[in-house]
């Protein structure tokens, strides 16, 4: 994550903006009124499908049983 106050944003918004696309990195804007964040197109976009698969009953534990799941107790799947 990268902090940064208002005045310096301004001052070099291409290169924060391009370092949160090419780097995925986190840009903390900080002002006298409070803080901002910049996120790039696709974080925000992963983001938002995490939030909306967590919401739907039960997948999030189909999630974490496959992520805990041994190689040996898997069914090989041809599409």
């Amino acid at each position: 994550m990268t902090n940064v106050n208002i005045t310096n944003l301004r001052k070099n918004l291409f290169d924060y903006i391009n370092q949160a696309i090419e780097y995925n990195d986190v840009i903390n804007v900080n002002t006298r009124e409070g803080n901002a964040v910049i996120i790039s197109e696709e974080e925000y976009n992963s983001m938002m499908e995490t939030l909306y698969l967590t919401s739907i009953p039960g997948v999030k534990e189909r999630l974490e049983e496959g992520l805990n799941a041994k190689p040996e107790d898997c069914e090989e799947f041809e599409w």
